[in-house]
Formats: C-alpha cells, sequence, structure tokens
C-alpha cells in the first residue's frame, strides 16, 4: 500500500509517517517509481506507536515495542527493553498521581478552613484570614 492508505488505515497523517520513517520506526521502502510502499506489518507499527501515544508515551518510548514487534515477537511488549518501558512509565504516573494527591489534600484542607470561616462569618464573628500566606495569618 502507499503512503495515503497506511496512514488512512492507521489514523494518522502522511506527514507523521515521514516523521517516523525519518527516526527510524518505520521502514523505508521504495518500489520501483520511488514511492513507498507498505505491508500490513507496518500498519501493525503504527498501531502499536500510536495506541502508546494515546497511554501518553513519548515517539522515542514506542522504539523498544517498535523493535520487539520487527523482531518477530507477536506482541511489542514481550520483551525485556519494553517491559522495562512500561515499568519507568508506571513509576512517573505514580509520581504524577502521587503529586495531584498531595495538591488534592492541599485544596480540599483549604475548602474545609474556608467553609468554617464562611459558616464564624456572622456579626461580630471573627475576622476571616487567608491560609494561602506563608505564615497562615492575616494579611
Amino acid at each position: 500500500m502507499r503512503i495515503g492508505e497506511l496512514a488512512r488505515r492507521a489514523g494518522t497523517t502522511t506527514r507523521a509517517l515521514r516523521y517516523y520513517e525519518s527516526r527510524g520506526l518505520l521502514p523505508a521502502r521504495r518500489n520501483g517509481n520511488g514511492y513507498r510502499e507498505y505491508d500490513e506489518e507496518d500498519l501493525r507499527l503504527l498501531r502499536q506507536i500510536r495506541t502508546l501515544q494515546d497511554f501518553g508515551f513519548g515517539l522515542e518510548e514506542t522504539r523498544p515495542f517498535v523493535e520487539c514487534l520487527q523482531a518477530g515477537h507477536p506482541a511489542g511488549d514481550s520483551c525485556p527493553a519494553s517491559l522495562d518501558v512500561y515499568r519507568a512509565k508506571l513509576a512517573e504516573l505514580d509520581g504524577v498521581i502521587g503529586r495531584l494527591q498531595a495538591v488534592r489534600d492541599e485544596v480540599a484542607a483549604q475548602l474545609a478552613r474556608a467553609e468554617l470561616e464562611a459558616a464564624a462569618d456572622l456579626p461580630g464573628g471573627p475576622e476571616p484570614r487567608c491560609g494561602l500566606t506563608p505564615h497562615g495569618g492575616a494579611d
């Protein structure tokens, strides 16, 4: 198949395919008239790349999966290098989740504080203060 058909079937653009080719992720085969020529195996490589990118993997992170498929393995994630990338991505995601959980906890604490102060904000109630100041006191 030619580049336009491959792009359409893979759900991407011809520009992206040329970029993948320039990065060595997609084989560059040409027929007698100079047109790029692709087959079902190339479509399989592209689907692996696109799936990983949809999960947040960078293009270089897809390389071990592509190489695994090109080596003849039935799945791109059945090689040790692919498993290493999975492990690294999982650790990265765990770190992001931890940071987000800490931010969520802080926002929840600020909300609880603000709700208490809002409830106490009756005539004669305490003076409101911002819990986001460096010393936690009034401005």
